[in-house]
């Protein structure tokens, strides 16, 4: 087993994480290529759990623009959820990985309620367990939904995954030069910036979670995060001295 900083990790992916370059859906052969990585962490002996988000697919604040009203649009957004985890969850399975999916909303047939204690054990067991469906309520984001589900299943850390964005910066590097990457952070910096959602970052305050925002250009960062490497932003809670 590795030497690790962190034995029990909820990675937050995005829905278009699982897109590519596509303009719409899941690209297969990235989401194996995801698989194989996610498998390698866990060989290193990190309890992982996953939370994905559906915006490749449909996202409930855009359903209002179409007419439809927010709470319905919210969990078609919910479901679009459970189509990545199970996409995700067969490439898993391919690759040779022990994986469940759960998920907020009830639909027993496709995968397992949500049962903390259950999900601890499939963790105990090297299980890889995805979450999906949110938090099952409308209007709070899968970021906040991966704070909770962190929280709840006593993960040592949240890594928040994005695409093509290598961590926190003073303002948008795309647009400001001067902008620089900033590697360490408190989260009322974070909530300052208007990063993630501010109730994710509030809960995380809260348990006093530590929060890694990485580039996911390179899936294997995950594994170098939980060895200890200083990868993207770390929001933590400061202490004196």
């Amino acid at each position: 087993m590795a030497d690790l900083r962190y034995r029990r990790i909820l990675l937050k992916l995005s829905g278009e994480a699982l897109m590519g370059d596509q303009d719409y859906g899941i690209d297969a052969e990235l989401v194996r290529y995801i698989a194989a990585c996610l498998r390698e962490v866990t060989e290193l002996g990190v309890s992982l759990a996953v939370v994905v988000g559906g915006g490749n697919i449909f996202r409930g604040v855009k359903g209002v623009k179409l007419g439809i009203d927010r709470v319905t649009g919210d969990h078609m957004g919910m479901l679009a959820t459970v189509i990545n985890a199970l996409a995700l969850a067969s490439a898993l399975e391919v690759e040779g990985a022990q994986v469940r999916v759960q998920t907020a909303i009830e639909m027993r047939e496709v995968a397992e309620p949500f049962l903390v204690k259950r999900a601890a054990r499939h963790l105990e067991e090297q299980r890889i367990v995805i979450f999906g469906a949110g938090t099952g309520h409308p209007f709070f984001s899968t970021d906040t939904a991966a704070a909770l589900r962190a929280a709840e299943i006593g993960a040592d850390a949240l890594l928040m995954a994005k695409n093509g964005v290598d961590g926190v910066f003073t303002a948008d590097p795309r647009t400001d030069p001067n902008a620089r990457l900033l590697t360490e952070l408190s989260y009322e910096q974070l909530l300052d910036l208007q990063v993630m959602d501010a109730t994710a970052t509030a809960l995380a305050r809260d348990v006093s979670m530590p929060i890694h925002i990485f580039n996911f250009a390179e899936p294997r960062n995950i594994a170098r995060i939980c060895c200890g490497e200083q990868i993207g932003s770390v929001i933590r809670r400061k202490t004196n001295g």
